[in-house]
């Protein structure tokens, strides 16, 4: 199969540092390559991949000190792909609702996996006018606020078996890893460290819409002495850092579409607290990958209760059955399948 992969150009693929939508294209593309398929890529150009590149911009979008327009050049983008389009059996848009343009004047399929949430005002009027484009969904809950999209169906996202190393003994400190935001509750998790008398280190970004909450509302909370801020860090540093924590802290305030960072941590065998919001009782197994709570107490609670006695192996081998990227490339394929065989739309699936 000749597929194009149309990645967000925020980041390369994979990304330096963070970056979540990024990454799961870069897994997806060489899991596809690896199954025999002829791979296009359209990314930044400091991207690293065994696929075929097509550089859009010279990198990533985010870390380019000239500070383009993001929105100019996804256009260039979606322009790019439709003079190739002859070349591609399939074109899989990662690039969001924008990608809808491409998706209606493309003369081969066209899906899009939505990687956000969908519960913004305006997606009520976008979904309307573009009723007909095939999406794919990465969690069930995803779905709720749009029931009447043109759902082809649901893939979660899957990590290499070998990227992350199995931790079988934790240390004594608690991890967040993300990015900071109201919706993210970095405050949270310093509160469950505070609540918990156990140490947590944060390793997150600070966009620059951010910047002022930071400022305002973080930056107080880091002086205590249980909390230690790294920045933005690399796959290996994240590596030993989630692996060898006691428990990953996902304590979010949105409707999460999924949540890749929790998977990172299951992968180490580190259990995740998250709160339950969104896909969180999709992806969590409770008891066995993690543990789902809802206020910041009943949090401290598990790590000094349940995550000293947790079975790491059992965290580890339930990653493995759900959540590896070969798992996801086979799904994504039998999506493409459907969407070449019925011209490109398969509804509500």
């Amino acid at each position: 199969m000749r597929i194009a992969q149309i990645s967000p150009l925020y980041e390369s693929v994979p990304p330096a540092l963070y970056g979540g939508t990024e990454r799961v294209v870069s897994y997806l593309t060489e899991e596809l390559i690896k199954a025999g398929h002829e791979v296009s890529l359209f990314a930044s150009g400091d991207s690293k991949t065994k696929a075929r590149l097509i550089p859009v911009c010279e990198c990533a979008l985010r870390l380019d000190p000239r500070g383009l327009d993001p929105v100019a050049f996804h256009y260039l983008l979606m322009e790019e792909v439709l003079k190739r389009e002859g070349e591609f059996d399939i074109i899989h848009s990662h690039i969001d609702c924008i990608g809808f343009v491409l998706g209606r004047r493309a003369k081969i399929p066209v899906v899009s996996t939505l990687h956000g949430r969908l519960d913004r005002w305006e997606h009520r009027f976008i979904f309307k006018e573009f009723s007909e484009m095939p999406v794919i969904s990465i969690s069930n809950s995803q779905r709720t606020p749009l029931p009447g999209a043109n759902w082809a169906g649901t893939v979660y996202h899957g990590v290499p078996g070998g990227l992350y190393k199995f931790h079988e003994k934790p240390g004594d400190y608690l991890v967040y890893v993300g990015r900071v935001s109201p919706e993210k509750k970095v405050d949270s998790a310093i509160e469950i460290a505070n609540l918990s008398g156990v140490p947590l280190k944060i390793a997150a970004k600070v966009d620059n819409a951010d910047l002022e909450y930071f400022k305002a509302e973080i930056k107080p909370l880091l002086k205590n002495s249980l909390v230690e801020f790294l920045g933005e860090i690399n796959d290996k540093d994240k590596n030993e850092l989630i692996g060898n924590a006691l428990a990953f802290l996902h304590p979010i305030d949105w409707p999460e579409p999924f949540g890749l960072s929790m998977i990172e941590s299951m992968a180490c065998g580190t259990p995740v607290l998250a709160r339950r919001r969104g896909s969180i009782p999709e992806v969590i197994d409770d008891g066995i990958t993690g543990f789902i709570f809802e206020e910041d107490k009943e949090a401290a609670d598990y790590v000094n209760g349940p995550c000293r006695s947790f079975s790491r192996t059992g965290c580890r081998m339930r990653f493995e059955e759900r959540f590896l990227s070969g798992k996801m490339a086979e799904e994504y394929l039998k999506l493409y399948g459907l969407a070449i065989d019925g011209g490109g739309v398969k509804v509500n699936a």
